[in-house]
């Protein structure tokens, strides 16, 4: 178990960050004091800093994908490493205030937007949708308007009643397996290392003007019978058509064989950092 003195988690209140965060600090040695940011950057950026010991941020949603700020923030950050990840079960619902009639406008997260967007296009087609920081925020904005304005936020449940919104429809997204993939995130010089581990991230730049290097990699895990289950890409921004790539490898192969593939692979590699081991939190189960 790992102690952590305050968590920056993506704000403000009832976000499904919040919620995430909220249920890990129930799953700590000893609770821990939530500090809440504007933008995933800044979290992370106060974890770079020595602001805070540890941030909770989203890396991959199941409908959405990936998370791009948080890749790019962990990919060129010498100071951070994954902690631990939870897997987080995601509910958004249509609210507004008490008595609101025909809905004209509806606020979100673009994540939610994203994940939500068939339900949106059959039942308010006409309905201006507006991209927010949060859907805490977009709560927010709905709860300062009055209910005749007709504006309604796609956020949790949590969001809404803290603002006294009421639900137009409930569990509004495209799909029930819709879940969100949390790391936290702390510092390489900290005391928080976890004690056991079921993945471990990887990231590397490849040479992708040679043919079959990105395959030349992956053969170095299927070789020793590494389950590699994530794979993303993204610019290494040295120039067009590099790519840097984050690697989600399964620990239960074997210490030695996953050690061994690493350091084959980063023979391979023009660079590659070792994001840390961590054990995963399924919330769903």
């Amino acid at each position: 178990m790992i102690r952590v003195g305050r968590m920056g988690v993506l704000g403000p209140q009832g976000t499904h960050s919040e919620a995430a965060a909220q249920y890990l600090n129930g799953r700590l040695e000893r609770p821990c004091t939530l500090a809440e940011y504007g933008e995933i950057f800044d979290v992370l950026e106060a974890v770079s800093q020595g602001e805070i010991e540890a941030a909770l941020v989203p890396v991959e949603n199941s409908l959405e994908g990936a998370v791009n700020i948080t890749l790019d923030v962990l990919a060129r950050s010498d100071e951070l490493q994954v902690l631990r990840e939870v897997v987080w079960p995601v509910h958004n619902q249509l609210m507004a205030k008490p008595d609101c009639g025909e809905v004209r406008r509806i606020y979100s997260h673009p994540q939610p937007i994203s994940q939500c967007q068939a339900y949106l296009r059959k039942h308010y087609p006409h309905a201006e949708v507006v991209k927010t920081a949060s859907t805490a925020r977009a709560a927010e904005l709905v709860a300062e308007e009055p209910a005749s304005s007709g504006w309604a936020a796609v956020c949790t449940k949590r969001a809404g009643e803290l603002y006294g919104l009421v639900p137009l429809a409930e569990e509004i997204q495209d799909s029930s397996e819709n879940c969100t993939r949390f790391f936290l995130v702390g510092r390489r010089d900290s005391n928080l290392l976890p004690s056991c581990a079921d993945k471990v991230l990887i990231i590397c730049q490849i040479d992708g003007k040679r043919a079959g290097s990105l395959c030349e990699v992956l053969e170095e895990f299927a070789r020793r019978s590494v389950n590699m289950t994530r794979i993303e890409s993204r610019p290494a921004r040295t120039g067009l058509g590099e790519y840097i790539f984050f690697f989600d490898l399964e620990t239960d192969g074997g210490e030695e064989r996953l050690q061994d593939s690493i350091a084959a692979v980063r023979e391979k590699c023009i660079w590659l950092r070792n994001l840390g081991a961590f054990p995963v939190i399924n919330a769903s189960q």
